[in-house]
This record gives C-alpha cells, structure tokens and sequence, in this order.
C-alpha cells in the first residue's frame, strides 16, 4: 500500500471512532464498516471492564475519544511530514505490549504500519480485545492490512526488529532476549508536576484529571509533586476535591485501603483527603491512591536534578516553571509526534 492509502485508512478509522462518546454513541451512516463493526464495538466497550477491572467505560471511551482526535488528515500529515516514508525492504516488527492503559500499545501499531513495515503483537493478558477488534476493522477496509498484521500468542518468532514495554524488572529480560535484534525497551516512567503556588484553582483541578485518570496507572500519570519549602497543600485539596467519586471504584478503593494501612503502619507522616494521600518520598513512583511530593529550595537547581534524572521521568507539567513542561491537564493528551521516553519510534523503524 502506498503512504497515502494507508494515511487515508487511518482517516477512516479516525472517523469510525469518532462516533463513540461516553454521552452519546452516534451513529453516522457515512462512515465505512459500520452494519460490521458499530453495535460490536459499543458492546466490547460495555464489556471491557469485565475484561480488566480498571477498564471503566468512562476511561475506555476517553482512550477512544483520544485516538479519534489524533487520526485526523492535519495531524498525520503534520507527524509524516519531516520523514521519507518511502520503504524499500519492509521489516517485521515484533510489538510486545503493556495493558495498563486502553489501547496503550495503538502508537507503536500504527507507527509500523505507516512506515512500509509488517507487525507481530503479542498483546498483554490484560488488554486482549480492543486492539484486534481495530485491527479487524482497518482489515476489512483494505484486505492488504491482513498480510502486515499477525498477532501471535505463544513465542514470537521471525521478525527483524522488536519494541517491547514492561517494567523495569521485565525491561532486564527483554534486553537479554532481544540483544541481537534493533530493539527499543521501555521501561518503568512516571510524571510530575512542578508547583510554586501561584497556581489557578483551576490550573489544580486540571492537575486532579493528570492523577486521577486511568486510576493513575499510566506513565503519563502524575505520581509526584515539587513544591517550594513551606507549600500549603490546602488549595490543592480544595481543586481535586471533584475527583472524589473515584473512591467508589472498589479496585481503587481497596488500593486506597491497603497502601495508607501500609504507609500508617510505617509510620509515615501522610496528608490525606479520604480518596488520595500524600507522603513525601523522593522516589517517583507512587502507588495506586497515592502521590509522593518532595519540596524544592531552588528552581535551577530542581532543574539540573530533573535533567539527571530524565531516564525516569515521561512528562513533566508545570506553568512555564521547568524547560518543555507541558500545561496542567494534558498529560493524558500528547500528539502524535510525542514518543514515550523521548524515543522517535518512526525514525527507528526507517532507520533499522
């Protein structure tokens, strides 16, 4: 298929998901697929949750609603542009996939794909069915895709290359494994956010959608704050205080219940609003319920400490405080052309 048909099917897909809101499924008779492909999909989301107890269909319709922003004609055109797409030898693609998050692993898909390339995924045992139905979908608009998309279950074999995503732990096995095949390995990341306290009460109620969405379990979820010496976390309470209801999901309820028996039992000092704490930690990866925050004397010398510590942090969202931060309430939006840990996947695959 040549850069522009698969643009244009992409579209297409863009455009089917696009018809499907947390309020209101609609229905548009102009989209493609849809007497295969609408009623099924608004029944796999219903179902998701009992596929994967954090998979609420308030946050799978926000995945969806994301991606259907993204896969619009200008926003592939502006991530394409800068690249020669043009692939003389396709590669398979070994895609090795988290489930934290709905469709967590669509990036990486769709990058193969644009570039010329074939893909093998091994999906995670906790997001099993939502990638596969789209894939089916882009199928069933062009058979061509049924030759570029395999996904396996036991061993993966015969491919050129390979990008995995797991944790730290499992990031020393995929590096072992794959150490003769191109490869990129993500590992455990968090994000933060960078506070001096002149931040709009709704600047912080923005900062409660960067926590509390996808119950806090995505690398682009913040886990910690950086407040100067003598921060008054009250204002911060008072904006989150709307996020309340996300203690009525049990799996976060029973995480809320369990870490701050943890945290207590430690004797930590905690703040704590009845559906998040707060601990000082200097660690950035806070558990599920929780944020760890560390203050700050000087905002270069935070700087610098940010910089070193770079390989652990996905995004860092403050107001204009730190270099390349980004505004409060978009961490769960990033564009196409904004790769996880700061790694170009297109050029990777061009380059390999």
């Amino acid at each position: 298929m040549i850069e522009n048909n698969k643009k244009k099917h992409f579209i297409e897909l863009g455009k089917f998901l696009n018809q499907f809101k947390r309020d209101n499924n609609n229905l548009d008779q102009s989209v493609k697929g849809n007497d295969l492909f609408f009623e099924d999909f608004v029944n796999l989301i219903l179902l998701s949750q009992s596929h994967n107890g954090w998979y609420t269909p308030e946050n799978v319709y926000f995945s969806i609603e994301s991606w259907a922003n993204a896969l619009t004609e200008s926003n592939l055109d502006q991530w394409i542009k800068n690249y020669q797409l043009q692939n003389d030898k396709p590669k398979s693609v070994g895609l090795i996939l988290a489930g934290n998050i709905p469709l967590v692993g669509f990036h990486d898909f769709l990058s193969v794909l644009i570039t010329g390339n074939s893909v093998l995924i091994k999906t995670s045992s906790n997001d099993q069915f939502l990638l596969p139905f789209l894939a089916k979908y882009l199928i069933a608009l062009d058979l061509e895709f049924a030759k570029n998309i395999t996904f396996v279950e036991g061993k993966m074999e015969n491919f050129d290359a390979v990008i995995a995503t797991g944790s730290n732990n499992t990031a020393r096995y995929f590096e072992y494994y794959f150490k003769n095949k191109p490869s990129i390995i993500r590992k455990n990341r968090n994000s933060i956010a960078v506070l001096d306290g002149s931040e709009s009460a709704a600047q912080l109620t923005a900062l409660g959608e960067d926590i509390f969405r996808y119950f806090g379990l995505g690398c682009r979820n913040v886990s910690k704050l950086f407040v100067p010496k003598g921060y008054s976390f009250v204002p911060f309470f008072e904006a989150i205080f709307e996020y309340q209801d996300v203690i009525h999901y049990e799996k976060y309820a029973n995480n809320y219940d369990y870490n701050k028996a943890v945290f207590l039992m430690s004797n930590f000092k905690l703040l704590d609003n009845g559906f998040l704490t707060l601990k000082e930690d200097q660690s950035y990866s806070s558990p599920i319920s929780s944020v760890f925050y560390e203050y700050y004397d000087d905002l270069e010398e935070l700087q610098l400490k940010l910089k070193l510590e770079s390989d652990q942090i996905q995004c860092i969202v403050s107001n204009q405080l730190i270099e390349n931060s980004i505004d409060f309430g978009e961490t769960q939006k990033p564009n196409l052309w904004d790769y996880a840990d700061n790694i170009d996947t297109i050029s990777f695959l061009l380059t390999t």
